[in-house]
């Protein structure tokens, strides 16, 4: 794997700062999910999340851009994330080799009230 994929190289770095300062005059200073506001001081916390996914998709007019906090930056990533992980263990109907349950909490409910009178 190339570093740029990565998003390790000096070049990546170059294009990233790039649009980062766009999108930070495009867009108030507020994370997209938690509504969080940033100043000059904190700014670094507030990163470019790309909607589609796609660190090569710029678009001049910010579209696929949205600012998030780096808390929800990782947490909308980490869905991806667990997402492709679990696409592994996917069962379907019909394939797995469990019982359904058979135990019913209601079944004596009428009973366990009339006692309550």
């Amino acid at each position: 794997m190339s570093s740029d994929f990565y998003g390790t190289s000096a070049a990546y770095a170059r294009q990233e700062q790039g649009y980062r300062e766009k999108a930070l005059k495009l867009y108030p200073w507020v994370c997209g999910r938690c509504s969080r506001e940033f100043v000059y001081s904190n700014l670094r916390e507030l990163t470019v999340h790309h909607v589609d996914h796609d660190h090569t998709n710029n678009p001049a007019d910010g579209s696929n851009w949205e600012l998030l906090c780096l808390f929800c930056h990782d947490h909308e990533h980490e869905k991806y994330t667990e997402h492709d992980n679990q696409m592994g263990s996917v069962v379907k109907a019909g394939e797995d080799d469990h019982q359904a349950a058979t135990f019913n909490p209601f079944a004596d409910l009428k009973a366990m009230m009339d006692k309550k009178k």
